[in-house]
């Protein structure tokens, strides 16, 4: 009778030895393949962690870097402003100054010109006396030369300066 597995020593025995071997092969090739492409894998994976961890600490350091940056933005940008503020009152206190500078000009001008007109006032007044005392000489040339006594002639010095009034001496 045939068998359809021939169980026989020899087969046991090769069949042990086929799973010694194959177990052997296993832990050689464990040892020898498995182990350095775990290694591998290892490194690679602390590579990568690392090259993980450094992206994390440069975004990290950008992050910093760019509150960094804005803070300076805004410390430059309250500066222009200040610098603008500062510029902003400087013209405004020179508009100022400019200003009152031109009033007290003007109103030196204004002092001027009526001291000018003043004197110009007096001026005229003197011409005035002098026309009258020129026409009083003229009057009383014409009296000597009448042979007018002096009573006549006091008289005709009062009538005229009563005529002309006494208070354009007065001026």
């Amino acid at each position: 009778m045939t068998r359809l597995f021939d169980l026989d020593m020899q087969l046991l025995a090769d069949a042990g030895l086929m799973i010694i071997a194959v177990f052997v092969l296993f832990l050689l090739a464990s040892y020898l393949f498995f182990n350095p492409v775990r290694d591998m894998l290892k490194k690679r994976q602390e590579k990568i962690q690392g090259e993980l961890d450094d992206a994390a600490a440069d975004m990290e350091q950008a992050r910093a870097m760019k509150a960094e940056y804005e803070e300076k933005l805004t410390k430059v940008d309250r500066e222009a402003e200040g610098i603008l503020a500062e510029a902003r009152k400087k013209a405004l206190d020179n508009e100022k100054r400019i200003l009152d500078e031109a009033r007290a000009e003007a109103a030196a001008i204004i002092d001027r010109a009526r001291g000018e007109a003043e004197l110009e006032k007096k001026k005229a007044a003197d011409d005035v006396k002098k026309e009258m005392v020129v026409l009083a000489s003229m009057m009383a040339g014409k009296v000597v030369s009448q042979n007018i006594d002096t009573t006549v002639q006091d008289q005709i010095i009062e009538d005229t300066l009563d005529q002309m009034g006494q208070s354009t001496w007065l001026n």
